[in-house]
């Protein structure tokens, strides 16, 4: 069906629904049904058109409308993790992806300068971790540096320090995005010159065994955090049909949402960080599966799962070009 028959056949009962209110929970549940149908067809359809935009904010003031006064379903913390975040992460993959893409050229950028300019890891680590480092590898034990502070120090000192990063990564959204991807290319930077430095040294398999312990989960989650940042500079710097004040209200809570999403895992991170990291004795299985594992995790949760949920049709009310 064009678009332009779908809309003469149903704009007057949309403009009704939009107009005259009604407060027979029946009728009102029947009209949310009824957008909710013609939303999916043009979803379908005409998935970057302004009805689709219309239809897609007229269903959410229906919802809302609907549910204001449901007491609040058991479970709602759980539904957040099962559902909510997932169908957030979905509708802004795109998004994510690019991100990551930008800090993967930022991580390459960091290991080739590192091989062009001797210098340039100590002015990126300092010196002083260099140096410790350095003597450590010529004591045998290139990752001594994890055992050096008492563990829930070193775990709530780290945990609180990458929330602190993720957040002032994902709220430098603000700033049309730039904020966010100066945070990211320094990270990247930094990345990028640490691996190079123990590859120099010829240590590249033991760091990569024992750093990404803790480092799958924390570099997965700053890079999340940073696509949060670009997610809400999106709704600011492109509104679409929407003013931008409402674009950017909507973008900046559905970020927000992903950059908390995110702090379980930081704390976690941090865990394997002070508790397991030190250990560098452990047998590399042991290693590998924590790693492996954690790296399964993120990819399960932020990519196949969001998209499986997407698939079946879960979807959540806000503006449909997101």
């Amino acid at each position: 069906m064009r678009e332009a028959l779908f809309l003469r056949q149903n704009q007057a009962r949309w403009q009704q629904y939009e107009t005259k209110p009604t407060a027979s929970p029946d009728e009102l549940a029947a009209r949310f049904v009824a957008l909710t149908d013609d939303l999916a067809y043009a979803q379908t359809f005409y998935p970057e058109s302004p009805t689709t935009a219309y239809l897609n904010a007229l269903t959410g003031k229906l919802h809302q409308a609907l549910y204001k006064n449901k007491p609040e379903a058991r479970g709602r913390f759980g539904q957040f993790w099962a559902r909510e975040l997932p169908l957030v992460v979905s509708r802004h993959h795109a998004v994510l992806g690019w991100a990551l893409a930008f800090f993967a050229l930022c991580t390459a950028l960091g290991a080739l300068s590192a091989a062009y300019d001797d210098t340039f890891v100590r002015s990126v680590l300092g010196d002083n971790y260099v140096n410790q480092t350095l003597e450590n590898i010529h004591k045998g034990d290139p990752m001594a540096i994890y055992k050096g502070d008492d563990e829930t120090s070193m775990f709530l000192q780290i945990t609180y320090n990458n929330i602190k990063v993720a957040l002032l990564t994902f709220a430098s959204g603000i700033t049309l995005g730039l904020g966010t991807g100066y945070l990211l290319f320094t990270n990247g930077l930094m990345l990028g010159a640490f691996q190079y430095f123990f590859y120099q040294q010829h240590v590249l398999a033991a760091s990569v065994l024992t750093i990404w312990i803790h480092g799958t989960l924390e570099i997965s989650s700053i890079v999340l955090a940073g696509g949060a940042g670009f997610v809400m500079a999106r709704g600011l710097l492109f509104p679409g049909t929407y003013g931008r004040g409402e674009s950017f209200r909507f973008a900046a809570r559905e970020g927000g949402k992903l950059a908390l999403g995110l702090v379980p895992i930081f704390m976690l991170a941090g865990f394997l960080e002070s508790f397991v990291t030190r250990h560098t004795e452990m047998p590399m299985a042991a290693s590998v599966a924590i790693i492996g594992g954690s790296a399964a995790f993120i990819l399960w949760y932020f990519g196949w799962y969001p998209w499986r949920l997407r698939q079946q049709g879960a979807t959540l009310p806000g503006p449909a070009r997101y």
